[in-house]
């Protein structure tokens, strides 16, 4: 039994090939994964096995290894890319002489130094709370059960029942603080669904680019950078499409391997903004040489949470990046649009994602004929800049006869705005 050090920053990466020879990029993103949590790696142990040691998960000889790592390189603590169990973990802490974090705890640390809205503390923390929760056995010496004798009996429980059950409570704190907000996101919801504002989710891998599309997109300031997971908490802002109206574009946290069902479970809320989507844009880093690997990752993940079903458009990001690669639109035998190739950075093709949206919400189009007198020169200039005005003839007595095309959620919207609308149609 040992105390656990409180902070360190000196760490040993550990992955092992586990029946299978892992990618470089997937050993790089773990590097990087260790990198943004703010370790300073000294040392990475590599190895195979055909399936993990029950004990110590990467077997007697290899745990010496690190052991003589940790040693050497005066590190305080061992981080695995993968999923250990609470025994695992506690085995090579006293193997270890350190703290072992998992992939898990990692990306759970990296999550609550990102978050910044109210909502999101709340959502790592209760992420962190359920993950402690299973690692609340002989961790540390503080939890060692009340002794007995004169003046240090205790009430019957023992210490780590007492923290088991604050825990307890303290999830349940969270999960309330949750609901309420979740109420707040839902009325944000049904104030849409009832003006007829259609949402556009930004979905993606971590780093695909998706908080600079956004900016590029509706000419938002999202913080953006070149590392994993640089944005936590979701961001609306409206678009406008000429046409179409006005829609409610959505920037998401990215989805990574292996992410934590914890993680899943406590973003529900904010994932929620995915599943009530109209149309789901699939951001793919066009640059990476683990794109196929990327793309089912985020799948499954919209199979978790139910999103799986929605419309999705991919949207190729980086083909700065990619040599070769240059701005496109390709289609589905049906001639709808399935991918566009750009560079938000650059901002090359991001006229033809429009286009795509505008595309996509056009599928319910009305077009009306608009007979407009001399004095309806406003109504004139709505009508330009909510629709495609397919014709525009000027009249004898000074008015204008004008053929239109919109969506018909829009039309029916500006009718309820404009009532004498009603009266200027034809037919």
């Amino acid at each position: 039994m040992f105390e656990r050090p409180k902070s360190g920053e000196r760490a040993i990466l550990v992955h092992l090939d586990l029946g299978r020879v892992s990618d470089p990029e997937e050993i790089e993103e773990f590097s990087d994964l260790a990198l943004s949590a703010g370790a300073q790696s000294v040392a990475m142990v590599g190895g195979s096995r055909s399936h993990p040691d029950p004990r110590l998960f990467v077997g007697r000889g290899k745990s010496e290894e690190i052991r003589q790592q940790v040693e050497a390189e005066a590190a305080e603590l061992v981080i695995f890319n993968h999923t250990l169990s609470p025994s695992q973990e506690r085995n090579l802490e006293r193997e270890f002489k350190c703290r072992v974090i998992d992939r898990t705890g990692l990306i759970l640390d990296i999550f609550a130094q990102r978050a910044r809205s109210f909502e999101g503390k709340l959502q790592v923390e209760l992420a962190q709370l359920r993950h402690l929760s299973t690692r609340l056995v002989r961790g540390w010496t503080h939890l060692e059960r009340q002794k007995g004798g004169i003046g240090l009996r205790g009430p019957g429980e023992t210490q780590l029942e007492t923290d088991r059950r604050l825990l307890n409570q303290r999830i349940e704190q969270i999960r309330k603080r949750l609901a309420k907000v979740e109420m707040q996101r839902e009325q944000g919801r049904r104030s849409r669904a009832k003006a007829d504002v259609p949402t556009v989710s930004l979905v993606g891998y971590t780093n695909a680019g998706k908080s600079t599309l956004f900016n590029t997109l509706v000419g938002s300031g999202v913080y953006a950078a070149d590392q994993l997971f640089a944005t936590l908490d979701p961001t609306l802002r409206r678009l406008q499409l000429k046409g179409e109206g006005a829609v409610v574009v959505a920037d998401t946290v990215g989805f990574i391997s292996k992410l934590p069902h914890d993680l899943v479970a406590a973003f529900k809320s904010t994932l929620q903004e995915t599943t009530e989507a109209s149309l789901l844009l699939h951001v793919i880093d066009v640059a990476s040489h683990q794109r196929e690997h990327c793309i089912a990752e985020v799948n499954d993940v919209l199979q978790q949470i139910g999103a799986h079903e929605i419309d999705q458009i991919e949207v190729y990001n980086k083909i700065d990046l990619q040599e070769g690669a240059s701005s496109r639109l390709e289609r589905d035998e049906n001639g709808r649009i399935r991918r566009v190739w750009l560079s938000a950075r650059s901002g090359e093709g991001v006229g033809l994602l429009r286009q795509a949206l505008t595309e996509f919400f056009r599928r319910n189009h009305v077009q009306k004929g608009v007979r407009l007198q001399a004095g309806d020169g406003r109504l004139r200039s709505l009508l330009y800049n909510c629709s495609d005005v397919l014709a525009d003839t000027g009249c004898d007595d000074g008015g204008w006869g004008m053929q239109v095309d919109m969506a018909e959620l829009e039309f029916e919207r500006l009718l309820k705005e404009v009532p004498e609308l009603k009266g200027r149609l034809i037919g």
